[in-house]
């Protein structure tokens, strides 16, 4: 990447001087080209003054040497035009009182800028004017650039995660920063929100010419190092001066690389860039209408689709993200907590949403290999109903992470189906949705109250009572379950009954005793 330092004036902020307007300037030629950068002022007079440049100069000139020859006219605006030079400025005097035509024409053809001077202008104010500015935008330049190189590497050194970086990059430019990966993905952004957001909703346009030339203050810089490209860091609609917007996309450029050398990778990007938008989503803090365009330009297909919420439990998102791709099933996958992931699918209206979610299911579980035979906890996949608006996404993915929960704090052993919804976890799902009510809460402290002071209540009498409850009050099972013989779980019943002073085998006292239970162990989760 770039690093060089450029602060240039354009040819026009050069004829926009005060001094210079003084001269009554005109341009004759080249007009298209007066955004050209003037590195800096050169007086010459010599005919051959093309030599001694070295590109980027405004040459100055009263033409003194030219006059009368028409051919050496044409040849000075070629050789500076060989030498890259910015511009021509002709003072119009003895030598020449009216636009040469020969020299207007050859700089027409060339693209070079010539502007005349109808007045006398002494062309050492207008040399001292430029070099004194061009000085004090280099130091400005040098000192913004280690401004923002200082600040970039302080938050690296602290250990600051990327959404503070960007943001950091985003308070110099005063403009929407987007990081994407090499499809032109979004992978993160900063700015003000509303500004981000107009340049999301736009972002299918931008991503197909973002390969393009530079313009409108749309300035990019590559992500990559040891000849690997990764990514690109987008300054959108920058408002400065293009030399410094330059130096800003290169600064955060280097930085967003150093921070993935330190302990990023391209790939996490991706993750938290999933995981924000899901938290999101399912914490409806945000509406969803605006969270829409960050979903469309993290890749995710959101016209005329089928959106599939799910929530996982034990497995890993790299896992889940390879089932997906074995099975060519777009979506987002991120961890919200501690072995829990959330999975929105984007199905096309024809397909069978409820179909593949199953296949989904059962592929992960093969994948990954691990289940309750193997003595390991085997996936978990929960879903909500399949929804057809983008709307009603944020309360699909909120009930599957409830059958999830409710799931979790089912006992061991039990039969579920390969995807589970809001139906297979019945009572227990709804005594979770009430967990936090204090009547609820009350209820369950009065009816547990003898186990839950005893010391080996939650060791010993506790578990037995969630198995033998969850079993239908199956003895058998409940004794296989916890490797006791039936005399054994028959005394342990009976002091579980003594302690609750209830009758377990009558049904309603049992269904009052399960109740609270679940309330407990819903509390508890």
């Amino acid at each position: 990447m770039s690093t060089a330092l450029e602060p240039a004036l354009s040819v026009r902020q050069v004829l926009a001087l005060e001094r210079v307007l003084a001269g009554e300037p005109e341009v004759v030629a080249g007009a298209s080209q007066l955004d050209r950068p003037v590195r800096w002022v050169h007086v010459a007079e010599a005919a051959d003054v093309g030599v001694m440049l070295s590109g980027g100069e405004m040459v100055l000139t009263t033409g003194v040497l030219l006059a009368g020859d028409p051919e050496a006219q044409a040849e000075y605006i070629r050789s500076l035009y060989r030498a890259e030079a910015s511009a021509v400025v002709l003072g119009l005097g003895r030598a020449f009182p009216t636009p040469p035509e020969v020299m207007r024409r050859a700089a027409e053809r060339c693209g070079l800028p010539m502007v005349v001077l109808h007045r006398p202008f002494p062309f050492a104010e207008l040399t001292e004017e430029v070099q004194s500015r061009l000085v004090r935008r280099k130091f400005a330049a040098v000192s913004l650039s280690e401004s923002v190189r200082t600040a970039l590497t302080g938050l690296i050194t602290a250990g600051a995660p990327l959404q503070r970086m960007l943001d950091e990059i985003a308070s110099h430019s005063a403009c929407p920063v987007v990081v994407t990966n090499l499809a032109h993905r979004v992978l993160a952004t900063a700015g003000e929100r509303s500004a981000v957001d107009d340049v999301l909703r736009d972002w299918e346009r931008i991503a197909r010419q973002a390969g393009g030339s530079e313009g409108d203050g749309w300035v990019r810089a590559e992500l990559g190092g040891r000849g690997e490209r990764w990514g690109r860091i987008v300054l959108c609609g920058y408002r400065g001066d293009a030399a410094t917007g330059r130096l800003l996309a290169d600064r955060g450029a280097e930085a967003l690389v150093l921070h993935r050398m330190l302990g990023g990778t391209v790939h996490s990007w991706e993750e938290q860039s999933a995981e924000s938008l899901l938290t999101d989503l399912v914490s409806g803090v945000v509406p969803a209408r605006q969270l829409l365009p960050r979903a469309r330009a993290a890749g995710l297909p959101v016209n005329r689709r089928t959106f599939v919420p799910l929530v996982v439990r034990d497995t890993e998102a790299a896992q889940i993200d390879r089932v997906l791709r074995l099975l060519g099933l777009p979506g987002l996958v991120a961890e919200l907590a501690d072995g829990v992931i959330a999975v929105l699918l984007s199905l096309a209206r024809d397909q069978d949403a409820e179909a593949l979610a199953a296949h989904f299911a059962t592929r992960l579980r093969t994948e990954s290999g691990v289940g309750a035979a193997d003595g390991g906890k085997a996936v978990v996949v929960a879903a909500a109903d399949a929804r057809t608006g983008w709307d009603d996404v944020p309360a699909g993915l909120r009930e599957a992470q409830h059958v999830a929960d409710a799931v979790a704090e089912s006992p061991a052993g039990l039969d579920l189906p390969v995807v589970v919804r809001l139906r297979d976890v019945h009572l227990r799902g709804l005594v979770r949705l009430l967990r936090d009510d204090p009547h609820v809460q009350s209820f369950a402290e009065r009816e547990l109250d003898g186990l839950l002071c005893g010391a080996d209540a939650e060791s010993e009498l506790l578990p037995v009572l969630r198995t033998y409850l969850a079993t239908g009050r199956n003895k058998s099972r409940t004794a296989q379950l916890h490797h006791v013989s039936r005399p054994a779980l028959y005394r342990r019943l009976e002091a579980i009954e003594a302690r609750l002073r209830v009758d377990l085998d009558d049904f309603e006292q049992a269904a009052s005793v399960h109740i609270a239970l679940l309330a407990h162990d819903a509390q508890q989760g």
